[in-house]
């Protein structure tokens, strides 16, 4: 398969997953789940472990297969399950999907991720690869950034000489603080807008 015949493949994956939300969400508006947040969140908790693993394991799809925008899905954690356990939730799903982005892209290369990101931006960020120490340094920073694009940088990691220890450390001490910005601007965010108006 091509690397523009499987970037097809993900954006209609993408779009079967947004009717499926779409749908689920019909589904749910029926049962009166959506009649205010907290009935959706009894409604989650009655589902006992099943709500958190299957938002767990949505999460490490995106990263993998970014199929739904980091920071929508994000939210959706904060909103679902509250600012403590939507941060927590979301830290294991992304953090697991990162250290799935690096191990394929180090062990399958680079045709590997151009299955996954356009040849322009595999261009665009390859060039700060080029010096590992430097790379290092922009890969630390980038991670704790919100706007950076993570998954990209996960992946380009992989093709370099950034041993798995130094990557893992930086995952797990890096994405709480870009999560929690998410996290907490939402909430205080939408508390803002609440009073607003």
């Amino acid at each position: 398969m091509s690397a523009t015949t499987s970037r097809r493949l993900i954006n209609s994956t993408a779009i079967v997953s947004l009717i499926f939300a779409v749908c689920l969400s019909i589904y749910w508006w029926q049962l009166g789940v959506f009649n205010d947040l907290e009935s959706f969140q009894t409604y989650l908790l009655a589902a006992g472990l099943i709500g958190p693993l299957l938002f767990i394991l949505v999460q490490i799809i995106q990263v993998v297969i970014p199929i739904i925008p980091g920071g929508i899905s994000t939210a959706v954690g904060v909103l679902l399950f509250g600012p403590w356990w939507g941060f927590l939730y979301n830290y294991v799903g992304i953090s697991i999907g990162s250290f799935i982005n690096f191990w394929l892209a180090r062990r399958y290369g680079k045709p590997f991720i151009l299955h996954i990101i356009s040849e322009a931006t595999y261009d665009k960020y390859i060039g700060y690869t080029k010096n590992q120490q430097k790379f290092d340094w922009f890969f630390a920073i980038a991670i704790v950034m919100p706007v950076a694009p993570d998954d990209v940088l996960c992946l380009l990691a992989g093709l370099t000489q950034m041993s798995w220890v130094k990557y893992f450390w930086i995952i797990i001490l890096g994405k709480p603080i870009t999560i929690a910005a998410y996290s907490f601007a939402l909430v205080y965010g939408v508390q803002w807008l609440t009073n607003l108006f």
